[in-house]
């Protein structure tokens, strides 16, 4: 509904509180243009759809690579020591770590 407008000639002007819709209305319509704009990828859809997906099937951790030195396990570092060699990091020991 309309707010009241008078029937005078010399007062037409009159406000709506939402002339362009409430919110994100408009986004497909007529406020593409600045969604698209300053906004991408907010509308539409992205990939392929994947029903039933069991998240346990990719499950991959990762491990950073600051903290793969964390890994080796203490008599490995007391071992090697002494020597110039360098000990090889196995990460795919732990479960879950590909």
């Amino acid at each position: 509904m309309l707010p009241y407008a008078p029937a005078a000639p010399f007062m037409v002007v009159f406000y709506l509180k939402h002339p362009d819709g409430r919110g994100n209305a408009g986004g497909m319509h007529h406020h593409c243009i600045l969604f698209d704009k300053y906004h991408l990828g907010y509308l539409g859809k992205v990939g392929m759809r994947y029903f039933h997906c069991l998240r346990n099937k990719f499950h991959c951790p990762v491990v950073n690579v600051e903290c793969l030195w964390s890994l080796v396990p203490q008599e490995v570092w007391e071992k090697v020591a002494g020597s110039g060699a360098t000990p090889v990091v196995d990460v795919t020991h732990r479960k879950g770590i590909f």
